[in-house]
């Protein structure tokens, strides 16, 4: 199935004529084309967004929250139909597109359609000088939103939702691995009735496409979820043209488990955090630390619990673990498997290629259990972003802490105790824009999202992701 480009509320093929092949990761065939669009199908998104943008702007809030939610309405309804294609796109298993994925770019539009109509700015009385202050709040203009390959649908909502919200126009590209349910998106924004222009969704690579938005000089903003190279280079770029700049990126987040935790959900949360969507979530907790009183407990019931997931074909509801999203990911995943062997690492499960009959070519891992035993080697420092987690004993808190924190990323973590105190204390030091504790992976879409170091700059998330994509300015009224 060839997908086109979605510019002006409609589809185009790229004006090049250049295509790119798409993939099935659960049997490695080629079963479409995408547009690998250039700067001149940019600069038609880029026109006919800045064109659309004077109408959207002044649109009233309650306007712009009805299509908003009738965009979240129509995903609903078509739920099995972009669960099915997002599956079939990325790899993961159905049931993880048709609980989680899908419904979650529903609930982003939903959210901030209803968000915009509650957000506030601020005004403060100057007293004794007669004067009043107030601060508003002005989308920017044309905003560019790049989207990763993991959580396709989910993560190229989170952006634009906020964006369109706050009554901006976006150029955006979802990644050229994994395009198909961003394609369909565009017929939902043209039947919840979004103005033409609003919305336009350009493919192709990141060296072209995503090349040709950062570098545009009139799209205001640019957010981007990636990897921490790519996030360098668009700073890069990007810093000298003044724009502002929302940078998701990398993790190696830890996942620290005291004595006192309650064990039976640490150890099934574990087994999730650890290997949910194949290992393909930046928020998964790839190094496990675990105090040593109970250290060999847990890893017995760590790997008997790992060894009954069950790889397969990510089409069947029976399916824990699918298919990585590219065979290159692959590669790479098991690169990294065998320089934790050179380094002395010891695999407790897994590590080997999973052949499934009929799809033999598909990209198939087993989920993979390494004990280290130091946190200083490379599969500990270095994001693998696959089924691979690391595991090691630890004595004190303060040693742990330190391990945690001995990473150039810090996105998220989590911590598992009953001790109240030791909660506050950690939670307080962990270099980290997230800490769950006692569980993972709990969504609340009001709060920021974000990491520190290495993991990025800027929050998404709730008031924060509405005030990225305004402009503050202060009026200053004497009378």
């Amino acid at each position: 199935m060839n997908i086109q480009n979605y510019i002006n509320g409609q589809y185009e093929n790229p004006i090049q004529d250049n295509w790119i092949d798409n993939y099935c990761p659960a049997n490695g065939e080629v079963y479409g084309q995408i547009p690998n669009s250039s700067k001149y199908d940019v600069e038609n998104a880029y026109i006919a967004a800045k064109s659309a943008f004077p109408s959207w702007s002044q649109t009233n809030l309650e306007e712009r929250s009805r299509i908003m939610i009738k965009i979240s309405e129509l995903l609903e309804e078509n739920l099995q139909r972009f669960a099915e294609a997002e599956s079939k796109d990325n790899g993961k298993p159905i049931s993880l597109a048709k609980e989680v994925d899908i419904p979650r770019a529903a609930s982003n539009f939903r959210f901030f359609g209803n968000a915009i109509t509650q957000f506030a700015s601020e005004s403060h009385e100057s007293v004794g000088q007669d004067a009043i202050n107030y601060t508003l709040r002005q989308p920017l203009g044309v905003v560019g939103c790049i989207s990763p390959w993991n959580l396709p649908l989910y993560l190229f909502t989170w952006k634009i939702a906020p964006a369109i919200a706050a009554g901006n126009c976006v150029v955006a590209k979802p990644s050229e691995v994994t395009p198909m349910t961003a394609y369909l998106l565009g017929e939902i924004c043209t039947e919840a009735g979004l103005p033409k222009g609003v919305l336009n969704i350009v493919h192709g690579l990141g060296t072209t496409t995503g090349q040709a938005i950062i570098e545009h000089p009139d799209i205001k903003a640019i957010s981007f979820t990636g990897g921490t190279a790519t996030g360098a280079h668009i700073a890069k770029v990007a810093a000298p043209m003044f724009k502002k700049l929302s940078l998701e990126l990398g993790g190696k987040n830890p996942n620290i488990i005291f004595a006192d935790c309650d064990y039976e959900d640490m150890l099934a949360t574990t087994v999730r955090s650890s290997f949910a969507n194949q290992g393909q979530i930046c928020l998964c907790g790839s190094r496990i630390f675990v105090e040593a009183s109970i250290y060999e407990r847990f890893k017995t019931d760590f790997v008997a619990k790992v060894k009954a997931l069950k790889v397969g074909h990510p089409s069947e509801t029976s399916t824990n673990i699918g298919a990585l999203v590219s065979k290159t990911h692959l590669e790479k995943v098991i690169e990294y498997i065998e320089i934790a062997k050179q380094e002395h690492g010891k695999i407790l499960y897994g590590g080997n290629k999973v052949v499934i009959k009929g799809f033999e070519n598909g990209y198939y891992l087993e989920p993979t259990v390494i004990e280290v035993t130091t946190d200083e080697c490379r599969v500990n420092q270095e994001e693998i972003f696959g089924p691979v987690v690391t595991i090691m004993p630890f004595s004190t808190e303060d040693e742990v802490l330190q391990m945690a924190n001995k990473v150039k990323y810090g996105l998220s973590a989590t911590l598992w105790t009953n001790d109240l105190k030791r909660t506050m204390r950690m939670s307080n030091q962990l270099q980290s824009g997230i800490v769950w504790v006692n569980t993972w992976m709990m969504r609340d879409l009001r709060t920021p999202f974000g990491g520190v170091k290495a993991s990025g700059v800027g929050r998404e998330g709730g008031f924060e992701a509405l005030r990225f994509f305004t402009e503050a300015k202060n009026v200053c009224i004497k009378y």
